[in-house]
């Protein structure tokens, strides 16, 4: 994988293929639509808040955007976007599970589940299942999860995931990072026990300047992340984007991989190879977390079977 110095300018022609981004509205979500929709692909902007994100597409004049609803907190939310997309696709090339939320207060998704576990993985699980049919359709298909570098300071999800008995809004989000670890690398699996041409590849933003921070809503981490942290070492937005675009395009990102950026502790810098943690490469914890999965969402990726 020859990565060196890679930025959006290398993305190839997209015209004619279909890409669906989550959380298009600002940050990452809208730095990746931006470079995609630059090189001619059509993007889906997945988006909780429609009027952000029509006002999203309107400073895009010319590209090819659609604006869908999706609140990846509530799986009937998830159910009707993906109903829609079969109903006005016939194949989905790239999905780009982006969107996250981070350090909330102790809060229960409509189906029970803790808030960012059930948007940051439950969500982009589900929604990758239900579109599984439009991606086997698509040209160079590929799922691309965005997780974190914090996801090699988490323990995994498996005791008491509503977290009922003690909630830590920084420890919750970690977890939720590592789940989206342990389910691109599960997912490469079995994508690879059925000899999908689907590729799974995880990227991460390393620290990028986003509403992520700044919309932390427990107001200490709103100020250490947001206030502090952003001003004095977080990369833009749009460098931030760098690895999800190198997954999500170049034909050189390795499905099972990790995109992040390369420089000192993969906190800023062009794509390079990042490190998993032991536990997101754990094919125990791969099976487990799907198991888990499956019994919260209810969705089961029916033409993929468990590697033996």
């Amino acid at each position: 994988m020859g990565v060196d110095g890679w930025t959006a300018e290398r993305i190839p022609d997209l015209s004619g293929r279909t890409f669906v981004v989550t959380g298009a509205t600002s940050g990452l979500g809208l730095a990746t639509t931006r470079a995609l929709a630059a090189r001619g692909a059509r993007v889906v902007l997945a988006v909780r808040d429609e009027e952000k994100g029509r006002r999203a597409a309107a400073s895009q004049p010319g590209a090819d955007l659609e604006v869908r609803r999706l609140d990846l907190a509530d799986l009937d939310s998830v159910r009707e976007f993906a109903d829609r997309m079969h109903a006005d696709h016939r194949r989905v090339d790239v999905l780009i599970n982006n969107a996250g939320v981070m350090a909330t207060p102790h809060t229960l998704s409509p189906q029970g589940h803790e808030l960012q576990f059930a948007t940051n993985h439950l969500g982009h699980f589900a929604l990758t299942g239900l579109l599984l049919d439009l991606l086997l359709a698509g040209r160079d298909p590929r799922v691309v999860t965005v997780t974190s570098v914090n996801h090699q300071r988490a323990k995994p999800p498996f005791a008491d995931p509503a977290r009922e008995r003690r909630y830590s809004p920084m420890g919750c989000y970690n977890t939720s990072k590592l789940a989206n670890a342990i389910f691109g690398v599960e997912l490469h699996r079995r994508l690879s026990a059925a000899a999908s041409p689907l590729r799974s590849i995880l990227a991460h933003p390393g620290y990028t300047a986003t509403n992520l921070q700044t919309g932390a809503t427990t107001g200490m981490w709103r100020i250490l992340l947001g206030r502090i942290g952003n001003p004095l070492l977080a990369q833009p937005a749009d460098h931030g984007a760098w690895p999800q675009l190198f997954a999500a395009t170049d034909p050189t990102a390795p499905s099972g991989g990790l995109i992040a950026p390369g420089g000192p502790g993969e906190l800023r810098g062009h794509p390079a190879p990042g490190k998993l943690s032991p536990a997101a490469a754990d094919p125990e914890h791969g099976r487990r977390l799907w198991e888990l999965s499956e019994q919260a969402t209810g969705v089961r990726f029916d033409s993929l079977r468990s590697p033996a």
